[in-house]
C-alpha cells in the first residue's frame, strides 16, 4: 500500500493551514511548530480521557516522514494507546492534504505522554470520563 492510500488512524483533533511564519531558513514547516500542533492536540485527548489537567511528560519515536510546506492543510490524530494510574500514551499523526488536492499524505507520527494532575499539580489517578 503506497503512503498516500492508507488511512489515519485515531480521531481527527485538530486541522490547521501551515503559514509562511511558521517555516525554518530552508522554507519549510519548522519541525518545532509541527510537533507543537501534535502536542496541542495529544493534550485535547488526554484531558479528555484523564477528565481534568494534564501535563506532558515525554514524547517518544517521533519520525518526520516528509516536510510540510506553506498552505498545507495539516491534520493532527490521535488515539490513546495505554492507560495506566496516573499517565496515558497517545499516538500521533500529522497529515498534510496540499490545498488545491485531495491527497493525503502522512508527515509525522509519535508518542506523547501525558500525567494527569490534581489542583497542586502533583499527579493523580485517571478519571476515566
Amino acid at each position: 500500500m503506497r503512503e498516500h492510500d492508507a488511512t489515519p488512524c485515531g480521531e481527527l483533533t485538530i486541522r490547521v493551514v501551515a503559514m509562511p511564519a511558521d517555516t525554518n531558513p530552508a522554507g519549510d514547516i519548522f519541525g518545532g511548530w509541527l510537533m507543537s500542533q501534535m502536542d496541542l492536540a495529544a493534550s485535547t485527548t488526554a484531558a479528555l480521557c484523564a477528565g481534568g489537567r494534564c501535563a506532558t511528560v515525554a514524547i517518544d519515536r517521533v519520525v518526520f516522514h516528509r516536510p510540510v510546506s506553506v498552505g498545507d492543510e495539516v491534520s493532527i490524530y490521535t488515539r490513546i494507546t495505554k492507560v495506566g494510574r496516573t499517565s496515558m500514551t497517545i499516538a500521533v499523526e500529522a497529515w498534510r492534504r496540499v490545498r488545491h488536492a485531495s491527497v493525503r499524505q502522512k508527515v509525522t507520527e509519535g508518542h506523547f505522554v501525558f500525567v494527569a494532575l490534581d489542583e497542586n499539580g502533583r499527579p493523580r489517578p485517571v478519571e476515566a470520563p
